[in-house]
C-alpha cells in the first residue's frame, strides 16, 4: 500500500472525537497520524494501519 506524508486516510473506525479522517505526519514501521476532527496525534503500526485503511482521499 502506498502511503505517504501529507496524505489523508479514511479510517473503516471512528474515532471517539467523531471523526473518520486521519493525516499522515511520519512513515516507517510505525506510522504517526493526526486525527482532521481533534487534532490529537497516535503512532500506530504499518500492519494494524493496513488492516483498518478504507481508502485514501
Amino acid at each position: 500500500m502506498e502511503i505517504h506524508v501529507g496524505d489523508t486516510l479514511k479510517l473503516k473506525k471512528q474515532h471517539p472525537c467523531g471523526s473518520v479522517e486521519w493525516e499522515v505526519l511520519r512513515v516507517g514501521a510505525d506510522f504517526r497520524l493526526k486525527c482532521r476532527g481533534c487534532g490529537r496525534q497516535i503512532m500506530i503500526a504499518r500492519k494494524l494501519l493496513e488492516k483498518n485503511v478504507k481508502e485514501i482521499l
